[in-house]
């Protein structure tokens, strides 16, 4: 008999309570979780609190935000007549359960699962040994074992494994979701994929599901993610005053200055950085060179892009670029920032509710003809958990009938740019992050852009 884990809502009962982080704040803290030395849920760090306290910052309330992405996955559900949605993406399951399990281990080595019923029953499998680490979310109901369907766990019996798991559910089903066959799944390993169908499943598109639901952001999601955007800003801060201070010394890498980025990161709660997207010099062209051990000197350009998992787990994804010396960059980099500030700023006024995605891309601002051929891959994305949908392309690159959609309130995407020639001596990179609102946008990123290269110092 396969044996389950059930209530997990206590972990133990029988524990005392730890004693809070600060007795003055009382037991809970201002997101509603307890303010004690021993909580489960990754969260922010006395520093995040404190800053986000004297910037005037409201903070979410976690239990609502939960609710709120529960319902809007459960209505998407019901809406496409779907009986269950079943989720393998640690980002997917983070959105649905607001729990975390290892995740960037878990990204390639997918041993987690959840199913959420259409009638809103919600079901986790997690590692075995850990079923407590979701014990503070109601909404998962049950917590079981046994998703871990790739070959380095299970080897050659990973089809046996996957039979027993599409069977676990094709009963989960049969209670909450009755005569229902269409099953919603976003990435399933093969076999998962292959015993899905042999239970008679119509396996359907979860990942058109999870990233439409995912695109528009509660009230709370925005409260997370100003916090996020915030503590993003203090850490890029860091690193900007990091890099001023030390890079005339001639002894810095770039890989210094990435790590600064990281370690304020991790010191206000956030989890971690997809990319390694830092360089300087002649290593910013062409765009997309990683950091590495090259000495920074002064009087050069750093461009980076932070691809940032922050605070509560909300991607804060913007990109700055700076020139680090006392002489004046040359005013071909001057032009190109400047050029580079107009194309994001332009392609920001045309954001609205309403506004149509293909209109959106054939109006869009031009690039000089000679940083065409270097431009960035798209000039907008949709920003959440991480990068998502929708994608806003090029005019030169869009696909007629990809991105045929209206944008909405709650919306939030990343506008961006990278400016360099063929060839050329740099890039300069540009991105802020900007929430769609009833009548308009708000740019979330206030972060400032380089005086030097803006050709504003004295």
């Amino acid at each position: 008999m396969t044996a389950y884990y059930s209530d997990t809502r206590k972990i133990d009962p029988a524990r005392g309570r730890p004693a809070p982080i600060d007795p003055a704040a009382g037991e809970w803290l201002g997101d509603g979780t307890p303010n004690d030395a021993d909580r489960i849920e990754i969260g922010p760090t006395r520093l995040a609190f404190s800053e986000w306290a004297e910037a005037g910052l409201t903070l979410p309330d976690l239990a609502a935000m939960r609710n709120f992405r529960w319902q809007r996955l459960t209505r998407a559900v019901v809406d496409r007549g779907y009986a269950g949605l079943l989720l393998f993406d640690p980002l997917n399951i983070r959105y649905a359960t607001d729990t975390t399990n290892m995740q960037l281990w878990n990204a390639h080595n997918p041993f987690r699962a959840v199913l959420l019923c259409a009638d809103g029953y919600m079901v986790i499998w997690d590692y075995k040994n850990a079923p407590f680490l979701s014990s503070f979310n109601p909404l998962v109901r049950e917590v079981r074992a046994g998703a871990d369907l790739f070959y380095f766990d299970r080897g050659d019996r990973t089809g046996a494994q996957a039979a027993v798991f599409a069977a676990e559910i094709r009963d989960l089903l049969q209670a909450h979701a009755p005569g229902e066959t269409r099953l919603a799944v976003d990435k399933p390993m093969l076999h998962a994929l292959r015993a899905l169908e042999a239970q008679g499943f119509e396996v359907m598109e979860g990942e058109e599901v999870t990233e439409k639901t995912r695109a528009i952001k509660g009230p709370d999601e925005i409260r997370a993610m100003r916090c996020a955007a915030h503590a993003c800003e203090a850490a890029v801060a860091a690193m900007e005053a990091y890099a001023r201070t030390n890079v005339p010394f001639g002894q810095t890498s770039e890989d210094d200055i990435w790590a600064v980025l990281h370690a304020e990161n991790i010191r206000r709660g956030g989890e971690w950085i997809e990319t390694r997207l830092l360089s300087s010099g002649q290593r910013t062209n062409p765009w997309f060179q990683e950091c590495g051990p090259r000495i920074v000197q002064n009087n050069e350009i750093i461009s980076f892009d932070t691809d940032l998992i922050g605070s509560y787990g909300i991607c804060i994804d913007i990109s700055r670029s700076w020139w680090i010396g006392e002489d004046s960059p040359p005013p071909e980099m001057v032009y190109a920032m400047r050029h580079a500030h107009e194309h994001i700023m332009t392609n920001m006024q045309l954001l609205r509710p309403g506004a149509w995605i293909p209109d959106i891309i054939a109006a869009c601002h031009r690039l000089d003809d000679k940083y065409q051929a270097q431009k960035y891959g798209c000039m907008m994305h949709g920003v959440g958990l991480c990068d998502e949908w929708p994608l806003l392309a090029y005019p030169d690159k869009a696909v007629e009938g990809a991105f045929d959609y209206a944008l909405e309130p709650g919306m939030v995407l990343c506008v961006e740019a990278a400016v360099g020639e063929v060839g050329g001596a740099f890039s300069i990179k540009l991105e802020d992050q900007v929430l769609i609102t009833e009548d308009g946008f708000e740019n979330l990123t206030s972060y400032p852009f380089d005086a030097a290269l803006m050709g504003e110092r004295g």
